[in-house]
């Protein structure tokens, strides 16, 4: 297959869904000869924040002159986003290489009745672990679809397990409380091997710690084990100590906004010591240069000044606190203009309750085109008064640039599938002009 086709493939496998269960992911990757287990990975879940880390650990690797692949979803603009090596997005031709390789495993197994039609995921995943075992990578860091236990990822034994957060979000699949969703994430923990986790409350802990026992899984818990202080903070990034137990402090300085990044930050740094207690090539100037090369697009991600324009994926109430917290912690007292749109199986009316002040304008539009978005007009009413639907995306971020004026702050939010969206529709306009 050539890369439009393998794209043709991948959306065709889109009507499987999403499927729990192994079966399948690993049948696929016995098929392969199991590239997985011929490579050293990192691997980190939580409800939020798990890029940031995931791409935190890459770029400490990457600075301690390490081969290092890196293993995220969704994307926002191409599938080749998924699978990065070295910093750069996996090329046309090795993407339909990878996607090849795995198309032929895949109707091999189903052939001799293996199992089922493996799913889009599940393929992308077996693609990514092989291309990182083709290409000889030191380490790779994978970064869970969703949940854990369950997740076609949860195929690997890691240097290091990373959990970053426990809130309410995928309840359909991964449990309606904090409890059942942590036994979820905690399903990546594995013998013997080292845990890090900010998560918090006896909920989450209780699973989390519970299950680590029981592996006999050393944890390092934010808040006890090790923990960060803000220094300085701004739209343009931040400077904080990390405190490792009674010996270890250092200062930071990262480029990510938002408190709820230093957190991050900090279990990135602890996961990558970890990984440098059997790696003497991973020191101490790596860790600094790491997080401060780290940006994350699509997360409290600032493209423009004057007016300030923001784009952030929260879809989920932890993620609506942590950008809302941002947006009066840099903006105290300024009205936001919302550019806003959720997929209807979210929790929207929590996302709108925490995330919108009464006195903001929202312009709501549809996420995407697909069958999950929610209505315009039905999220509209949901946050009531200064809300108006619109249309379409265009419209809706030309009308909140209009009224801003140079020195306000428009925010385009409530699904990393309505960033994608608008990110493409910045790339077409920036594509005509040219």
């Amino acid at each position: 297959m050539n890369y439009v086709e393998s794209l043709d493939y991948l959306d065709s496998l889109g009507k499987f869904g999403i499927k729990l269960g192994m079966e399948r992911i690993e049948g696929l990757l016995k098929e392969l000869d199991n590239p997985e287990q011929k490579i050293k990975t990192v691997h980190v879940t939580g409800t939020n924040g798990k890029g940031s880390v995931s791409s935190m650990i890459t770029n400490i690797l990457l600075a301690s002159g390490l081969h290092v692949g890196k293993f995220t979803s969704p994307h926002l603009v191409k599938y080749n986003e998924r699978i990065n090596l070295d910093g750069k997005d996996i090329s046309d031709d090795d993407f339909a290489m990878a996607i090849s390789a795995v198309k032929v495993a895949a109707d091999s197994i189903v052939k001799k009745g293996v199992c089922e039609q493996p799913t889009q995921f599940e393929v992308l995943t077996a693609a990514a672990f092989l291309y990182f075992y083709l290409q000889k990578v030191d380490y790779a860091v994978i970064e869970v679809g969703m949940g854990g236990l369950w997740d076609s990822t949860n195929v690997i034994t890691p240097v290091v397990s990373v959990i970053t957060n426990v809130a309410l979000d995928h309840t359909d699949r991964c449990g309606k409380t904090i409890e059942r969703i942590a036994m979820q994430k905690a399903g990546i923990i594995k013998e013997n091997v080292p845990l890090v986790t900010a998560a918090e409350g006896d909920e989450a802990l209780g699973p989390i710690v519970s299950f680590a026992m029981f592996k006999q899984a050393p944890v390092y818990l934010y808040g006890k084990a090790f923990h960060g202080t803000e220094v300085s903070s701004s739209m343009d990034g931040q400077k904080f100590t990390l405190h490792a137990g009674d010996f270890y402090a250092s200062d930071y300085e990262i480029k990510l906004p938002g408190e709820h990044q230093i957190k991050n930050t900090s279990v990135a740094i602890v996961a990558a010591k970890i990984v440098s207690k059997q790696d003497e090539r991973i020191n101490e100037l790596a860790l600094h240069i790491g997080v401060a090369n780290t940006v994350w697009p699509g997360r409290l991600e600032r493209i423009h000044k004057n007016p300030d324009i923001i784009l952030d994926g929260a879809h989920n109430p932890n993620g609506a606190e942590a950008l809302r917290k941002a947006l009066d912690k840099y903006y105290p007292g300024k009205q936001v203009h919302f550019v806003f749109g959720m997929m209807g199986d979210k929790d929207m009316t929590n996302v709108i309750k925490t995330l919108i002040h009464q006195d903001d304008i929202v312009y709501t539009v549809r996420a995407d085109e697909g069958a999950r978005a929610a209505e315009a007009s039905d999220l509209a009413k949901l946050v009531g008064r200064n809300a108006v639907p619109m249309e379409n995306l265009a419209e809706a971020y030309g009308r909140a640039l209009n009224e801003a004026g140079n020195d306000g702050v428009v925010c385009v939010c409530g699904s990393l599938y309505l960033v994608g969206e608008f990110k493409k529709m910045l790339l077409a306009d920036k594509n005509n002009l040219n």
